[in-house]
């Protein structure tokens, strides 16, 4: 028996790719969102109790509100709304499954996947960005005691921790850890740590490097990573910093393996950003039949979109799937 072919396949069960498959449903169109990890599996990965930057209306999809007794919500009201709305509408989900490549053209797509295959006349991809590191590619870098991801601080009591980085990711976390009894330390390449750093966190983290509470090298180059020490050269000559633990929290990046090589995606190679070529008016990418939406668009620019702008992608894209009647129902 021949699997039904769906109107649409939404890669990456994000905030956009469930705001992109609800209001393609919405339509009248069927969908199914597949995801190589869990609902939101990038909220899952944020430190607990992280507090978001946006408030919560601006986080909202589908129209759902996201009603908040304080005024940011934090990473556990996040994964409780996002879970709540794709309950309530009832999404298709196929999680812990991960895309590896795609054949076929627009109107008659091939989705294939570690679980199967799935046909689909139209494919938009909404992956985001958090799961890949930036590289720091020097020895010691995958050191099981290296982590690109900070959770939360209270192993590192009465620890060596070296924090990589000056936004806020780092901020945040070099504050929570000397907060609950680390020694931390603070490498930076720049000169200081970034202005782009909020306002109410950056002026913290200045005042505990300040009264020496953390320890802070800027203009500081790493060399390599060893079981016990991050070696670094500083303005000053090279150093040996103790580290029981190390976190890189230098940033993410899409994944342009699954962008390029197993969605065969063409890209802006003049925007120094690597970003997917698409339309804005209904965000169908170079190959017809692919639609992009959310942070993916901006490539590596990963600070073009957010939640906030990304999730108002999900209404052009099912807009324009809605508007191709023969595909749609052929």
């Amino acid at each position: 028996m021949t699997p039904e072919k769906l109107d649409a396949v939404v890669i990456g069960a994000g905030p956009v790719g469930l705001a992109c498959a609800l209001e393609i449903q919405r339509r009248g169109l069927t969908v199914t969102v597949i995801d190589k990890g869990a609902l939101v599996n990038s909220i899952v990965g944020y430190p607990t109790n992280m507090e978001f930057f946006s408030t919560p209306e601006l986080l909202e999809i589908g129209g759902y509100p996201f009603p908040m007794a304080s005024y940011k919500p934090h990473r556990e009201d996040a994964l409780d709304y996002y879970q709540r709305v794709a309950a309530s509408e009832k999404l298709p989900l196929r999680l812990y499954e991960r895309v590896t490549g795609l054949r076929g053209q627009a109107g008659n797509f091939v989705v294939e996947t570690t679980k199967g295959e799935i046909a689909a006349r139209a494919v938009v991809v909404a992956t985001g960005f958090f799961d890949v590191p930036n590289p720091l590619a020097i020895p010691g870098a995958d050191l099981p005691h290296v982590n690109h991801y900070y959770k939360e601080p209270y192993a590192h009591a009465s620890q060596d921790v070296v924090v990589v980085g000056a936004k806020n990711s780092s901020a945040k976390a070099a504050l929570s850890l000397v907060r609950s009894g680390a020694r931390v330390t603070l490498v930076v390449r720049g000169p200081e740590v970034s202005e782009s750093v909020k306002y109410w966190i950056r002026p913290d983290l200045l005042n505990r490097i300040k009264e020496g509470r953390i320890t802070a090298y800027f203009n500081t180059v790493l060399n390599a990573i060893t079981p016990t020490t991050v070696e670094v050269t500083t303005p000053e000559g090279p150093r040996s910093l103790r580290a029981d633990y190390v976190y890189a929290l230098t940033g993410y990046r899409p994944d342009y393996t699954l962008l390029v090589d197993m969605l065969a995606l063409p890209l802006d190679e003049n925007d120094l950003a690597r970003p997917p070529i698409f339309d804005v008016t209904t965000h169908e990418s170079a190959r017809p039949g692919v639609y992009v939406a959310g942070t993916v668009c901006g490539g590596l620019a990963t600070s073009r979109w957010f939640i906030e702008n990304g999730r108002h992608h999900a209404q052009l894209i099912a807009q324009a799937l809605a508007l191709q009647p023969a595909k749609a129902n052929a």
